[in-house]
Order: C-alpha cells, then structure tokens, then sequence
C-alpha cells in the first residue's frame, strides 16, 4: 500500500491516528475487537485510513480471530483490548496464539497519564498489563508519550517478521490514544525504512552441504514444521520430496502444510509408520520445527540416533537450532528462501541416488498406511443413529469444496476429526494442537472468513466446545461472516478427561459401570442458533447430515448443525 501523503500545512493528528497511519502503511486492513471509549481516538481513525474492524463478542476471541486470519494469509493479524478487564479477557486467546505461534500485534489502552505505571494505588480498571502478558508474548512494550508512539510501533513491526512469529504486545495510555497532537511528518516512514522485507540471504555452502547429503542417502526424510505454513512454501515442500523421492512427515501444527494425497506425504495420524521413516531415514531435514514433545523431542526411540542419521535443521529462530537434538547442519533462514535455492541445486546436481530403493521404500510406507486406513475406515460402514462420530469429518469432506477451510475444535472430537479428514489443499485446516485449547474454533473460523470471505469456511466442534463459543454466532450473523459449525453432541457432561463427577454418579455403578450417563446434558445448539438468527438443524444420522450441511450452503449465512452422535463411541476412540 502507497504511504499517505502529508502535506505541508500544519495538521493536528490523534494519537490514535498516527497507529492507525503507520498500520495503513503496512497493509493492514482489517483489526478485530470490542468497541470502548478509552480508545475511541484509535477507531475511529481506522475508516479514513481504509481500516475495517470486526467486532467479537469477546476479547480473547479477537485475538484467536486475528491468529486464523495471520495464519491463513501470512500476513500480520491485529486486534485490540480495552483497559483493565478487556485486557485481562484477552490473556487466554494471547496465551493460545502466541503458542501456535501466529503473527499478532495486539493494541490495548491503558488508564491516563499520572495513575498509571506505575499505579499510584486504587486506580480504576487498572493492572500492570505489560507485566502480564510479557511471559505469553513475543515482546510486550507501553507507550509513555505520543512523541514516541511511530517509534514503538515499528520496533514492534520490525520485531515481528524476525525470528518466529508470536504475539506483540503495545500498551498505549488511553489519553494518549484521544488527544490532538501537532503532526510531525518524520513520524510516518515508509515500512522500507525502519525494516526489511527480504528474508534471511541464504548461504551458498550451507545449500551445496544440504544437497550433498540428501541426495547421496539411502534414504532422505522430510519433517515440516510451522515454519513452512508461515513461509508459505507449500509448492517449494511438494517440489522438493519428489526430486528426492523423500517421504515427508510433519508436526501436528504443520499437518496441512501439503496434499496428503501426495505420494511422499505420510499424514501424522499414522503414528507407527511415522515413526518407522524417521528410524529408517540416514538422512532427515527438518524445516522450521522446534521437534517438540509430539515429535519425541527428535530423539531415540522416535527417531534413528545421532550416529546413524544426519539431521539437517533450517529454522528462522536460532534459538531453535540444535536446542532438542544435535544437528550436523544448522541453517538459520527463512524456510522458504532455503528450500528455493536448494531445489535449483539439487537440479544442476541431477543424480540423486539410491532412487530404485527410496521409490520402494515409499511405496512400502504408502501400503502400510493404506492398511491402517482400511482398519479405521471401518467404522464408516456404521450408519445407526445416532452417528458414529466418524461420520462426521467424512461427510464434510464429501460435500465441501476441496479448498474449504477445516477448523476443529474440541478433545475427543479433535481426535476423530484428525483421523478421518484427509487434507486436499494446503493451508486449510486450522486448529490448536501446540496448547491443546478448546474454545478458540468458533472463532477461528470467523476470522478465516474474514481472511477468505470467497472459501468456504466450516467448523466441527465438540458440544463443550461450542459453549464455549457459541457466542460467537451472533457475530457470524450480525457481521455476515457465514460460517458452518457443526457440532458433535454425545448428551454427557464428559469432557476429555473423566469427570470425577461420572464415577461418583450411583447409575454407573454395577451393569451401567463404565456407560456414559447420558441424562446430564442436552443443549440444543439448533434452537440457540435459531434464537440468534442463525439456520439451526438437529440430526442424527448421515443421510440427515449430508441434507442439512447442503441446506446450510444454499442457506448462505450462518448455520449451526446439532448432530447427535453415538456416547459409547465417541468416548471409545483410540488413536493408531
């Protein structure tokens, strides 16, 4: 976006509107939060300088809102809090999408100038905010004068696109915020000016080593992390594992960075196969992972030790490099950039070694997870009602579109979403494997429409899960962000962990030991749907779900489906 222009007339600008000016200048469009008073001099700057906000129901959503947004289209995801209580409603989404990891700049307000930082004591809707999100961000800074607030946040800019993503965190006094100020031309600077937009140079040795050893191993492996959703290097992935014939795992938070119909992609869910590439494989490339607990730290039994497998580590954080395993390469640089020059390299190369037997290998890993399929895809030959919640992710897949956004929300109904969707498109499922939260899917998927209002977007939810979110409907409804939320209801209070409450219960005792109580709970999200304007329908088996999904879609808003799925079942899922 063309910087604004400033004339040479003195001017008078808010506080406010110099944030809104430099956001503007970076190509934000979009900013989610609630409306209040104490930064009513940031609002309602943001239409003249082609800002839209949206509007949640609450402040942590904005924030999870924003996270899909960043997540989805790479680009900077913003939202903002009030003092006092906005703020310490915005902590929980902070905690989540600093987790997972997603590009955020987060504006809050803060009481006037004199009772705050510190707190000359009893001051209202007041609590050292910067303090408490420093330890769930990536940096967190207040403002302390208007003089300094350009300053601030193009640090903040600047900071945001090194390293790894996560939250940033800006403070700004909300007097500040609201008064007229003499314009100061020397505060707007094109984002040129004050940070870089070309990634880490990519050393030339470190490509040539990189090609060396992949291409002359019996078996080379591919592990892709977030870093290559956050680079975008989705093509350069698929480019790569089929030059070297590498079978390709990934991260739980990276499971849709490629085409799992693809004849490298080996999907997570398949744990054992998983495990057995990584012992096979003498040579592994792992791209922007920290190789975390779900990833077994990268170490034996999970993964071939040191002394028979080289491990070539490209991450933009160098904290990351060799912190959970000792690599033989360490590249610090963006995933992306790496992947293109190494492509190029590996071509003028041209012999890649061992292919005959990397091709077999492959074929073998396929054939193994074929046959894990075959075992869990009997549960779709169950079509009782109510359903299997197998059903479920599997209808979806059948009925939207392949590029339609997947957003998943819940414990148990994780699990099952995970183990019978197959992802089609890269980038389109999003969800929080690296906090393990539940309640952000709601909105999720609202700020995916908000980033790709022309995909489809549609969530399947566990009933928890959408109480904790429903919400967030109105929003969908009042805004015309139509989402479709789906949501799995087995009539229990059991929440993924057992609910002591169920052991104590005397119907579970003797011939119903062990049985779902299923008298404690019946919600009925259709019918709250509806009261909010949006389509409601209950279902309970597949020929009704498949009906209403396609009534919700020519519907064109809103819609929540209320599916009732099998207790026994759903609580009986066991991973492979």
């Amino acid at each position: 976006m063309k910087f604004p222009t400033i004339s040479n007339k003195k001017e008078t600008i808010k506080g406010g509107g110099i944030v809104s000016r430099i956001l503007a200048a970076e190509g934000v469009d979009t900013v989610f939060g609630i409306i209040d008073g104490s930064y009513f001099g940031l609002y309602s700057t943001f239409g003249p300088n082609g800002i839209r906000q949206i509007t949640p129901r609450h402040e942590s959503d904005a924030v999870h809102m924003a996270g899909a947004y960043a997540r989805l289209t790479g680009r900077l995801g913003v939202c903002i809090a009030s003092n006092g209580p906005g703020v310490a409603n915005v902590l929980a989404g902070v905690a989540l999408e600093n987790a997972e990891e997603n590009r955020i700049l987060l504006i809050t307000s803060t009481r006037r100038e004199g009772i705050s930082y510190p707190d000359r004591g009893g001051t209202f809707q007041y609590f050292p905010q910067v303090d408490a999100t420093r330890p769930i961000t990536k940096w967190s800074c207040n403002v302390t004068t208007h003089a300094r607030i350009a300053e601030i946040f193009q640090t903040a800019l600047r900071k945001s696109k090194t390293g790894r993503p996560g939250v940033m965190h800006i403070d700004i006094p909300e007097n500040i915020m609201s008064t007229d100020y003499d314009l100061n031309p020397a505060w707007f600077r094109a984002p040129s000016s004050y940070q870089t937009f070309d990634p880490l140079p990519v050393v030339p040795q470190q490509v040539e080593a990189a090609a060396r050893l992949l291409s002359e191993a019996k078996l080379s492996m591919i592990h892709a992390g977030s870093g290559v959703i956050h680079s975008q290097a989705f093509t350069e992935l698929q480019a790569l594992a089929a030059l070297l014939c590498a079978p390709v795992t990934t991260s739980w938070s990276a499971r849709s960075a490629m085409d799992e119909r693809s004849e490298q992609a080996v999907p997570v869910i398949y744990g054992d196969v998983v495990t057995q590439i990584r012992n096979d494989a003498d040579v592994a490339l792992v791209l922007g992972s920290r190789l975390d607990e779900a990833d077994g730290w990268g170490c034996p039994p999970h993964w071939a030790p040191p002394s028979s497998q080289k491990l070539i580590q490209v991450d933009p954080d160098p904290e990351i490099l060799g912190a959970n395993r000792a690599t033989d390469l360490a590249v610090l640089g963006d995933v992306k950039g790496f992947l293109t020059e190494l492509i190029e390299r590996l071509k003028d190369i041209r012999t890649i070694n061992h292919l005959d037997g990397r091709t077999k290998k492959t074929a073998a890993y396929q054939k193994a997870c074929n046959d894990m399929r075959k075992k869990l895809d009997q549960h779709l030959d169950d079509k009782n009602a109510p359903l299997n919640p197998a059903q479920v992710p599997h209808i979806c897949q059948e009925i939207f579109d392949e590029d339609a956004i997947f957003v998943i929300d819940g414990g148990r109904t994780a699990a099952w979403c995970h183990h019978f969707h197959e992802v089609r498109h890269p980038n389109s499922l999003l969800d929080a494997p690296k906090m393990g939260y539940v309640g952000s899917g709601a909105a999720h998927a609202i700020g995916a429409k908000a980033a790709f209002p022309e995909r489809q977007v549609y969530a399947v939810m566990g009933d928890g899960a959408m109480c904790l979110g429903q919400r967030e409907i109105e929003t969908s409804v009042r805004l015309n962000l139509p989402v479709i939320f789906i949501v799995l209801c087995d009539n229990t209070s059991n929440p993924v962990k057992p609910d002591p409450f169920f052991f104590l219960n005397p119907e579970t005792k003797g011939a119903n030991a062990g049985k779902p109580d299923r008298h404690k709970w019946n919600t009925r999200f259709d019918l709250i749907a509806r009261a909010m304007g949006a389509m409601g329908e209950r279902v309970s088996d597949p020929a009704g779900l498949k009906s209403a999904i396609r009534r919700a879609m020519d519907w064109g808003k809103c819609a929540v489906i209320h599916v009732d799925v099998d207790a026994a079942k759903y609580a009986s899922f066991k991973s492979l």
